[in-house]
């Protein structure tokens, strides 16, 4: 990528000049010429684009850094919460996690074409279930410029076009980023259409987006705060893929190892506060309220986090803001948890039926039958069992990365990679039967 600063000057005024929806058409029909082009590209080539895309990334760090600092000065200026300047902010660290997540995803198996059930019906004829691509992917997203990257890799490899609209607080990092996996696309011989970035600000391209650009979009997913995802969840015209909220718990159970549990709460609430998968309610077991609940409530100030209690709480540390009951609800993306001590793992399976948000729950306990019931029974898209819910990533989970997190139950559900990119179809394969 060349070193220049990102010019977004050419989409601001074909949209002021009240072309959006003449726009936005015409990305969707390109998006639909190369999602044919891609579906049938070969691994190598789609492998290779993805290497590449990798080393433009590095090459162009300075280029990204300097749209970063330009977006993370607009942000500030804005008023931006520390949680959303966390997310939009980028440095040589990030730069290079997203080059590492292309390199990781080139080296997954290619899902497209793989043969997922065969079998022989008594009249000869051999049928076949094989992975195919969705098509054209729209992806909405606000600050967390890498998804730029992250959902321009996973579409490819999965043989889909995405299109890709960022929020106007980090665009300018997205359009550098943009421009080196249009870069790589191009250096191996793929459609620079493949992963297009809506190039205006202009909230009238997210209507377009959720009317389904005349059928050219296939599914959407969006990426962002609940205002976001819940408008896009009420209008789309799509199927969506998406979590509202990640309300998380941490369930530390009878008996648990208290250095453990320490651990796993501290990582779960502080490591990054601002991310979905951050833990936002602890509850502890009664049976352990005498030996664990002091101590894991004085880890957590000590570590920055404000507490919010349940009376019992409150008794056995001073100092504890009462919670109310729309703290146990609350995602807080901030550094403050909701404590609350409950008498058993019946009524805690109770109150995350009733609070959470089927995104990511956690046990911490020495009882395996009790984790066994716990992982059974709690109906969110990721469960744990003595590991922090920080671990909710498609990184994490060997995907390479994710193209976001859904708590639906159709089609894809937990970290959304590139299996969770394709569809399937049906080969049937004859030799002249007929049917009587």
């Amino acid at each position: 990528m060349n070193a220049k600063r990102v010019d977004l000057s050419a989409g601001e005024a074909f949209a002021a000049a009240g072309g959006i929806d003449a726009l936005m058409r015409g990305i969707g029909e390109r998006a639909r010429a190369a999602a044919a082009r891609l579906a049938n590209a070969s691994t190598n080539v789609k492998n290779a684009a993805l290497l590449e895309a990798a080393s433009e990334l590095r090459r162009g760090e300075a280029v990204i850094l300097a749209a970063n600092a330009e977006d993370l000065r607009t942000m500030r200026e804005a008023g931006s919460t520390t949680a959303m300047i966390d997310r939009g902010t980028l440095d040589p660290a990030r730069v290079a996690a997203m080059a590492s997540s292309l390199e990781a995803i080139a080296k997954l198996p290619d899902p497209v074409g793989s043969l997922l059930a065969e079998w022989e019906r008594p009249n000869g004829l051999c049928i076949q279930r094989v992975r195919t691509p969705l098509g054209v992917v729209g992806v909405i997203f606000e600050s967390r410029p890498n998804v730029t990257a992250d959902a321009g890799g996973l579409c490819l490899k999965a043989g889909n076009a995405v299109i890709l609209r960022g929020g106007s607080d980090t665009h300018r990092s997205s359009a550098a980023i943009h421009a080196c996996l249009v870069a790589g696309f191009r250096s191996a011989k793929l459609p620079e259409d493949a992963v297009q970035l809506v190039p205006t600000t202009d909230r009238a391209a997210v209507g377009a987006m959720l009317r389904g650009l005349s059928g050219a979009l296939d599914v959407i997913v969006p990426r962002g705060g609940k205002g976001l995802v819940a408008r896009v969840q009420e209008e789309a015209r799509v199927p969506v893929f998406a979590h509202l909220e990640g309300v998380c718990h941490v369930y530390v159970h009878a008996p648990a190892d208290l250095d453990m549990a320490r651990r796993i709460i501290v990582n779960a609430k502080m490591r990054r506060t601002g991310i979905c998968g951050a833990a936002e309610t602890l509850l502890v077991d009664k049976a352990l309220a005498g030996s664990h609940l002091r101590p894991l409530v004085e880890a957590l100030r000590e570590a920055g986090c404000a507490i919010r209690g349940d009376a019992t709480t409150r008794d056995a540390v001073t100092g504890i803001a009462p919670a109310t009951e729309d703290d146990w609800s609350a995602e807080y993306l901030d550094a403050i948890l909701a404590v609350r001590v409950v008498d058993g793992l019946d009524e805690a399976i109770r109150h995350i039926a009733d609070y959470g948000s089927h995104h990511t729950d956690a046990i911490v306990t020495d009882d395996a039958q009790a984790a066994e019931r716990f992982m059974a029974e709690v109906d969110s898209a990721i469960v744990l069992h003595n590991a922090s819910t920080q671990f909710a990533d498609g990184g994490e989970f060997g995907m390479g990365a994710e193209i976001g997190i859904a708590t639906g139950r159709m089609h894809a559900r937990g970290p959304v990679g590139v299996e969770q990119l394709t569809s399937f179809k049906y080969r049937v394969l004859g030799s002249g039967q007929t049917r009587p």
